[in-house]
């Protein structure tokens, strides 16, 4: 889908007021950046919302092989907590007879007294999955550019399904960084060897109204990617208040009360800004690392143990507009042309200084 996205089916998008707290708390961590490690709950409300949730990380617990992986993931964080802590975890978390009752625990839906437990060992396997996912991709012998195939063939296939069903979003379009872009961008930071590209495959939505971009992230994060692997630190939000959004809502002080991180984190927490981008630029950029499976790529294990499952992560960027701000940014000091520019400045006096720059070729 490139433009012509936002045939309107009337109902076919949920509005910032008929999200629930959940939602509204999956929207904010792509707002702000922040990181599911830090959260005290989970929102799911039965098993088959947690059905979903695995689709989305790629587990499919009818497979026996995804149900042996995320058990051997369950076992690792069980075990961390109790050789780290001492954590003394209950075996209706450590063992349950179904795994997506762990889920349910971290909700407060099934058995509330195991949420605190639940909720910690979760945020363990986040973090064991994530390592492991890594430690696949170093062992399998596929190429960036395959990755990235797979990536947009799953991005862009989204991009349809969204056209069909009505969503409003007008332009949703991808493409790889080019190289020459990619040295720039290095150079252009501080860590330069050490700096990871997070940008290097990227999309970019653009919605016909400010209001609708909520409606927008709430289908991305059910839809394409889990909202738990949603890179903090990386999303430059100039375009949202989450406060505003929650202004709107109907529940706004119920689910005020509720929330993870006080209602005013943000106006100490405004994250990364860009240097290059003009005063008046406005955009939402976020980063997430989108599950990828390569099951026909890996390598049968020597032994249980060394089984690393079949899903690696592939970092991608995804930037949201509307079509105002669009136009607007293209004015004046914001333009691309002009980013460009303070971009290379900064690049050329970090290459030449103390040192002699040549002529420019005529």
């Amino acid at each position: 889908m490139a433009r012509g996205a936002g045939a309107r089916s009337g109902s076919a998008h949920r509005g910032t007021g008929e999200l629930g707290l959940g939602q509204l708390e999956a929207v904010r961590l792509i707002l702000r950046g922040s990181s599911v490690v830090d959260w005290r709950r989970l929102h799911f409300r039965d098993a088959a919302e947690v059905d979903a949730f695995l689709a989305l990380n790629l587990f499919d617990l009818s497979d026996p092989r995804d149900e042996r992986r995320l058990r051997s993931i369950l076992a690792q964080a069980v075990e961390y907590m109790r050789k780290a802590f001492g954590y003394r975890v209950a075996e209706a978390v450590a063992q349950p007879a179904d795994l997506r009752d762990v889920f349910l625990q971290a909700s407060g839906a099934a058995d509330a007294r195991h949420r605190r437990i639940a909720c910690i060992v979760l945020k363990c396997m986040h973090v064991v999955h994530h390592l492991e996912a890594r430690e696949l991709l170093f062992r399998t012998p596929i190429r960036e550019a395959d990755l990235a195939e797979r990536v947009d063939r799953r991005v862009m296939g989204e991009a349809r399904r969204m056209q069909q069903l009505g969503l409003p979003v007008i332009e949703f379009v991808g493409n790889v960084k080019a190289r020459a872009s990619l040295v720039t961008k290095l150079l252009a930071k501080g860590e330069t060897v050490a700096a990871q590209i997070f940008d290097r495959v990227r999309y970019r939505l653009l919605t016909e109204r400010r209001d609708e971009i909520p409606a927008v992230l709430n289908h991305l994060c059910t839809s394409l990617f889990p909202f738990n692997y949603v890179v903090p630190g990386q999303s430059q939000n100039t375009l949202l208040r989450f406060r505003d959004m929650l202004r709107r809502h109907p529940s706004a002080a119920a689910i005020a009360r509720e929330l993870q991180a006080p209602l005013d984190a943000e106006a100490h927490d405004p994250g990364p800004a860009n240097q290059f981008s003009g005063k008046g630029f406005k955009m939402l950029n976020f980063v997430v690392d989108l599950p990828v499976r390569i099951d026909e790529l890996v390598a049968p294990g020597a032994s249980p143990t060394e089984d690393l499952g079949g899903v690696v992560f592939s970092l991608v960027e995804f930037q949201v507009t509307d079509a105002a701000t669009a136009r607007r940014n293209e004015e004046g000091d914001s333009n691309h042309a002009r980013y460009k520019r303070r971009q290379l400045q900064n690049v050329l006096r970090r290459l030449s200084r103390g040192l002699v720059v040549p002529k420019r070729e005529a």
